[in-house]
């Protein structure tokens, strides 16, 4: 048994759902619409937090930024390098803790994909967290945080536990959570059971593990915030797109909470 973290190219593999070019698209849009001072530009620089594969740092260096990854897991890392070599783009990437990380500069935007953020269990963590991100972001920067919607644990879920994508002729089914998994009332963590099946020329294998997940809900977010006091939500969409498809958090169709934010120092009475 491999651990799904442990298995960079699975892990990828079940994420293939994603559009990630598409999604980067709009994280440029929302930073050129967002970022302080109102004027339309591109970052020059972007770091992407518990990056995993480090999918959104490879695409962001395929348009010229300058990108950083930043995973705990050493096999993530390696993967995330492997792959941007192959792929012929500059991605810097570094193993580190996102709750204590110090990379000693300033980013224009940083990100945090795909509900990272359940990986920090009490709310120490989310603090620290969110004040090392301030910490290195630049005075015009922007953090975008990627979170599952409330609604998935605290009423009808909006998203199924259980998915097929195919890439490259290789077809993974993946389940992640099972019914008899529980969100414990009191710490709001379950222990989520994942299971990748993955089948290429005839052959499968499986990779299962089980997942801590804490669920962290919109009010806990914010009062999150307020406690680290030192960055300021800018706006929240419950799903990638600008303009005429843009998604309020509060949509029937909404099916993640995005929160984008800014630090402090920008506060219009600081």
């Amino acid at each position: 048994m491999t651990g799904v973290y442990d298995d960079p190219w699975a892990y990828e593999l079940a994420c293939a759902f994603r559009d990630v070019p598409a999604e980067v698209d709009v994280l440029l849009a929302w930073y050129a619409r967002h970022r302080p001072g109102g004027a339309a530009r591109r970052p020059a620089t972007v770091l992407e937090l518990a990056a995993g594969p480090a999918e959104h740092a490879r695409e962001f260096a395929r348009r010229g930024l300058a990108a950083t990854a930043l995973d705990l897991n050493p096999r993530m890392c390696a993967h995330a390098a492997r792959e941007a070599a192959r792929e012929g783009v500059e991605v810097e990437v570094v193993q580190g803790d996102m709750t204590r990380f110090d990379l000693g500069r300033r980013f224009d935007l940083v990100v945090t994909m795909l509900d990272s953020t359940s990986h920090l269990m009490t709310l120490d963590a989310f603090v620290a967290h969110l004040r090392r991100v301030a910490a290195h972001l630049s005075p015009a920067g922007l953090y975008v945080v990627e979170m599952s919607h409330p609604r998935d644990r605290l009423g009808e879920p909006s998203v199924g536990t259980g998915w097929t994508v195919e890439r490259d002729g290789v077809r993974a089914d993946v389940r992640w959570g099972e019914p008899t998994d529980r969100l414990d009332p009191v710490t709001q963590i379950v222990d989520d059971h994942v299971t990748i099946s993955i089948t290429a020329d005839g052959a499968t294998r499986v990779v299962q593990d089980v997942v801590p997940y804490r669920f962290w809900s919109a009010t806990e977010l914010h009062a999150v915030l307020r406690i680290a006091d030192c960055l300021d939500v800018v706006a929240q969409y419950g799903d990638f797109g600008v303009g005429d498809d843009a998604v309020a958090l509060t949509d029937p169709e909404a099916w993640r909470m995005i929160t984008i934010l800014r630090g402090a120092e920008v506060r219009p009475n600081a």
